[in-house]
């Protein structure tokens, strides 16, 4: 749903309204309400978050956030899943987790729900990938399909069960395929 107030909305505007649940988003100076997510998107989701904090958390090299806002580049969004390699985990001064992130993640995952647009999420994936990120994937549940997209690279479409899919090189400890990630929908 998008929101178009009468004038552009500055981004230092939005990020002083209240939060909504589904997140909004901030993107060309426009509001963009994320849809409320669904079964299928809220399992990859946690699932993806859990794996990738089981793995690399643990030893400190990244860690996954689930619907995290990061705002960068004259943008704010809210991915699926925000992986950042542990030494770019914005702190406060206590060397707590900050609670603004204002960075691109390292990794951005998205899965898509039925009614989010496939082109509104690959803009997102591709704002982040030129401003840092080094690997952005877009999940298609009803498709089971897997978009990957690295900076300045074609993307790459990974929908056969066997398909070792590829993590960027700080999360090499992980192993996972097209078949495990849509397997999470049967558990």
């Amino acid at each position: 749903m998008v929101q178009s107030p009468s004038k552009s909305i500055t981004l230092e505007k939005f990020l002083e309204m209240p939060e909504t649940k589904p997140a909004s988003e901030y993107v060309d100076g426009h509001i963009i309400q994320k849809p409320m997510p669904q079964g299928k998107h809220r399992t990859i989701q946690t699932e993806f978050s859990t794996t990738i904090n089981g793995v690399l958390k643990s030893q400190r090299i990244a860690r996954a956030f689930s619907e995290l806002r990061c705002t960068f580049g004259g943008r704010s969004t809210v991915p699926d899943v925000s992986v950042f390699t542990w030494q770019r985990i914005p702190r406060d001064q206590n060397g707590e987790v900050a609670n603004i992130f204002p960075i691109a993640p390292d990794w951005t995952i998205e899965s898509l729900s039925p009614d989010q647009s496939q082109t509104r999420v690959t803009k997102n994936i591709l704002h982040c990938l030129n401003h840092g990120t080094q690997m952005g994937w877009l999940i298609d549940p009803d498709e089971q399909t897997v978009f990957v997209y690295l900076p300045k690279q074609q993307p790459e479409v990974f929908n056969q069960l066997e398909q070792t899919l590829p993590v960027p090189a700080f999360a090499n400890e992980l192993n996972l395929s097209v078949g495990l990630v849509f397997g999470w929908l049967l558990e």
